[in-house]
């Protein structure tokens, strides 16, 4: 199994602990600091965070969890980190929370978003996330091989 499919997996796990509801969708995140990047010094790579959808108090996405998590922590230096996501990161929210591809920005410490399948148009129609991300110079990847069961766990009280 590749590493991208091990990290994806890791983050479907994390999205599986999410509490079903038909109003949102369930999605994991999971990011990590790879073995070679600047700050890190280990022969592999390291895990520095995860997060679920409404994980913390709020109306809170995975990707946000995670980078929350993290900032409590020391952050990885800039443009080091990769995320792992089983649902494209939103690009604009419905409740007016600053969305997560925003956030990802932002943030300054990630290279690459690397997603389990794309945003259903069930909530936000075409999701400009993307567009968003390689405009900051930030790499995009759909990473194959989960899509079915990144979208079951995404669905999931739907």
């Amino acid at each position: 199994m590749s590493q991208d499919l091990i990290y994806m997996s890791l983050a479907l796990e994390e999205a599986k602990k999410c509490v079903a509801t038909p109003t949102a969708f369930c999605v994991g995140a999971v990011i990590v600091l790879p073995r070679g990047a600047e700050g890190n010094r280990k022969d592999k790579d390291i895990i520095l965070s995860t997060g679920y959808s409404r994980e913390l108090p709020g109306n809170t996405h995975a990707e946000q969890c995670a980078i929350e998590k993290l900032i409590d922590d020391e952050l990885p230096p800039l443009n080091s980190a990769v995320i792992y996501t089983t649902m494209e990161p939103c690009g604009e929210r419905l409740s007016g929370n600053v969305p997560c591809v925003d956030r990802i920005i932002r943030s300054g410490i990630f290279r690459t978003v690397k997603v389990g399948v794309i945003e259903p148009d069930t909530f936000i129609k075409d999701n400009a996330g993307k567009q968003k991300l390689e405009a900051a110079g930030i790499r995009y990847v759909h990473v194959n091989g989960l899509e079915r069961e990144c979208l079951e766990a995404a669905t999931r009280g739907h």
